[in-house]
């Protein structure tokens, strides 16, 4: 058995940006990113190779988190286009219309409902998979038993490809992202730090408080080493704060799910899910499902 953990609001912006065509409902709203979610979903559920039984979708509804308070620049709403905005609460809906376990997230992010959820329960399956290409994902990984899974490019990392892919252990992949930035997250970084110059001295020291002042110090030089040690003595609180913001929390509350077997898959509503389908004039997608609940 294992545990399917997806990030919907990655799939709700995948679906959005895609380049099928728009999908209108009977009403004129712009369904195209909720049917993208549904069929994207229906492909995972009806996938023999993934065999689904346990599954869960988290959203960001809304894109803000605790996070906000503490860095002004951390990402939020701002250049949300509307038409996609509108969905949040529709594609909620429609995830739950398949019999899927959804988690709204307020204060919380969708990252930290999957890292809750992989912490909580990975001992209980023979495997959890993370599926979102997110990096920040990449911390989350243990050996093959927690893997995470890119389904639009069809790659399963575990924890030595995400080494051999963000150059440090999954234990690590905090610190690499507060040195380095996320621009998808709204981390900054400190000045100076690319990718390969963080994952060299991290490789070296595993955490920010274990790298040395001076770069005289160091037992891994990459370019620019004097500058690098002089910006992060300059700068520890800040890359303690970005480490703090790419964090993920692992005792997230996990809405309406009180033990794994409240994340069984039992099959897609059938009355439920057509009146849905129904509504938003996704006559297509109504003939979609392979399994029906009992």
């Amino acid at each position: 058995m294992r545990l399917h953990l997806v990030d919907g609001t990655y799939e709700l912006y995948r679906a959005h940006y895609s380049p099928r065509p728009g999908t209108t409902a009977p009403d004129g709203r712009d369904v195209k990113a909720t049917a993208g979610v549904m069929d994207s979903l229906l492909a995972l559920l009806h996938d023999e190779t993934e065999a689904v039984t346990h599954v869960a979708v988290a959203f960001d509804n809304p894109i803000r988190s605790f996070r906000n308070a503490l860095f002004a620049g951390y990402k939020g709403d701002e250049g949300v286009p509307p038409e996609l905005r509108a969905q949040f609460d529709l594609v909620e809906q429609a995830v739950e219309a398949l019999g899927v376990r959804v988690w709204s997230m307020k204060d919380h992010e969708a990252d930290d409902a999957l890292a809750t959820a992989a912490a909580r329960w990975a001992g209980e399956v023979e495997q959890v998979r993370l599926l979102t290409p997110d990096k920040d994902l990449g911390q989350c990984v243990r050996g093959q038993h927690v893997v995470q899974v890119d389904r639009r490019q069809q790659k399963v990392m575990d924890a030595d490809a995400v080494k051999a892919k963000l150059g440090v252990a999954p234990e690590s992949v905090p610190d690499l992202l507060a040195l380095m930035g996320d621009d998808a997250d709204g981390i900054p970084g400190l000045p100076g730090f690319g990718a390969k110059g963080a994952a060299t001295v991290l490789q070296a020291y595993g955490h920010l408080e274990a790298i040395p002042d001076s770069a005289a110090e160091w037992t891994a030089k990459p370019r620019g080493a004097d500058k690098l040690a002089a910006t992060l003595k300059a700068h520890r609180e800040d890359a303690r704060l970005y480490r703090t913001l790419a964090t993920l929390v692992k005792d997230a509350p996990l809405p309406g799910t009180a033990s794994l077997q409240d994340l069984e898959w039992k099959g897609v509503p059938e009355a439920r899910f057509k009146a849905f389908c129904e509504g938003l004039g996704l006559k297509s997608l109504q003939r979609r499902p392979k399994r029906w609940a009992a």
